[in-house]
């Protein structure tokens, strides 16, 4: 069964790379130097081994050549240095210095070299643990004498040096990952920056820039950034004044022509049917052009100065029921908590036409709200608005937020709005920090919703 690890982020992979770096440059100079250690520490043992054995080998010749002297005798008293064994071939016979030590301790391969005349070494592994064993032929006796010394102090030093060498690699180890989590901090922290300041800049926040740096490397991008800032907050400005203009501009002619209609309106009676009928149209599509007109000049203002909103408190529940009330609404369909705890900081003006639209809405698609609830859920303030109309297809929840968006059944049955209404809602509800949905409604149709973050002394 296979794990499924997910991508490792930048500063993962910096720090692992910093890790397995130390711990690579670690194995080789542990294995270098554990190598190159063991060979001295052998030879040198092996060297005073050797010479020992020399030295002892010379002391039992010596008492050998004495007139009598038996070989059995002779190395009874001997006494090698070191704690080594002493066995002695003579004429096929085996003597040793210790009953568990004997001739199967000796390899044939030393033996045939020492009975040719010449001395050896080699290494064995025993039950007590590792030992050299050094031949060195006695011609004068006709004897071949092997000394067996233990290397078991050796292996204990070779093993503390594994110990410690592996403690060595194990901290530099962990050394570079330190290393390697400090340098991804430095590498990271760049990126950070941008990444801070786009969220920020995302948010409205277009004064936002990086700060000048020294760094020869991030010099281009810096300024490259902050270029980019500069001409996307002189776009948005420029387009945010065209339709302000444009919309202000516009409001000269509208008004004479609302006054226009006004006065035909007044002398209705004495126009003809048709003439009625064209007028009545004429109503309609001024009164629309006037609701677009607004939103046009709203959208504009949020555009303008998308994080200058005030910070007055304002209670949800006192402005909803203020706008229910002008709209004639029954009293039933709207239920409120306390005053105190769905209060908001923000801007009054604002809120009022995010509270307007989302009732406009309501009449316009569902034929009013069937429910409308003001209520304090945790740190936040949420405005419920119920219709038992159609509802909002799941595909295009996201999409009625959107300027100049109309669903599919607005265009099919040529109602009114521009689809400005609920795409206002949407930056009035991001402008004071909440956000804005839509969801399927209990009395059937769609429950749109306006979270805002609730006042800190609520």
């Amino acid at each position: 069964m296979r794990l499924a690890l997910g991508p490792r982020g930048l500063r993962a992979r910096i720090v692992l790379a910093f890790a397995v770096g130390a711990l690579l440059v670690s194995a080789v100079l542990v294995t270098t130097t554990f190598l190159l250690a063991r060979s001295y520490l052998l030879d040198q043992r092996e060297t005073a081994l050797t010479r020992q054995a020399f030295a002892d080998a010379n002391v039992l010749a010596s008492r050998l050549s004495t007139a009598g002297a038996e070989v059995g005798d002779e190395l009874v008293d001997l006494v090698p240095s070191g704690g080594a064994d002493v066995v002695v071939n003579s004429d096929g016979a085996w003597y040793s210095s210790r009953l568990d030590v004997g001739a199967r301790d000796v390899p044939e391969s030393l033996q045939e070299l020492v009975a040719d005349g010449s001395a050896g070494t080699a290494r064995i592994r025993t039950a007590a643990g590792p030992h050299l064993v050094v031949g060195v032929p006695i011609a004068a006796a006709g004897v071949q004498f092997y000394e067996v010394a233990p290397l078991v102090e050796l292996q204990a030093a070779l093993r503390t040096l594994t110990a410690v060498l592996g403690a060595g690699a194990l901290v530099a180890t962990a050394a570079g990952a330190l290393f390697g989590g400090w340098a991804s901090r430095r590498v990271v922290q760049p990126l950070e920056q941008v990444a801070g300041a786009a969220t920020r800049i995302a948010g409205g926040e277009l004064d936002i820039r990086l700060p000048p740096t020294e760094d020869p490397d991030l010099l281009a991008i810096v300024a490259s950034f902050n270029s980019m800032v500069d001409a996307l907050a002189s776009r948005i400005d420029r387009d945010a004044r065209f339709v302000g203009d444009v919309s202000h501009e516009l409001r000269s002619p509208l008004t004479s022509l609302v006054t226009s209609v006004e006065v035909l309106g007044a002398r209705r009676e004495e126009l003809s049917d048709r003439g009625q009928q064209a007028l009545t149209l004429i109503e309609g599509e001024l009164g629309r052009f006037r609701r677009m007109l607004d939103d046009l000049l709203e959208l504009a203002r949020v555009d303008g100065a998308p994080t200058q909103v005030s910070a007055e408190p304002v209670s949800l529940a006192v402005l909803v029921r203020e706008v229910v009330s002008r709209r004639g609404l029954p009293a039933d369909v709207l239920h409120t908590g306390s005053d105190e705890e769905t209060t908001v900081r923000g801007d009054k003006t604002r809120l009022e036409r995010a509270v307007t639209n989302l009732l406009d809405n309501a009449d316009r698609h569902a034929g009013g709200p069937a429910g409308i609830r003001v209520e304090r859920r945790d740190g936040s303030v949420v405005l419920l608005v119920d219709d038992a109309g159609p509802g909002v297809p799941q595909a295009e929840r996201e999409r009625v937020f959107e300027r100049f968006v109309r669903g599919p059944r607005a265009a099919r049955r040529s109602l009114p709005g521009a689809g400005l209404g609920l795409a206002i809602v949407e930056e009035t509800a991001t402008g004071h920090g909440g956000a804005a949905w839509v969801a399927d409604s209990p009395a059937g149709g769609a429950r749109f919703t306006l979270s805002l973050p609730a006042a800190v002394d609520a």
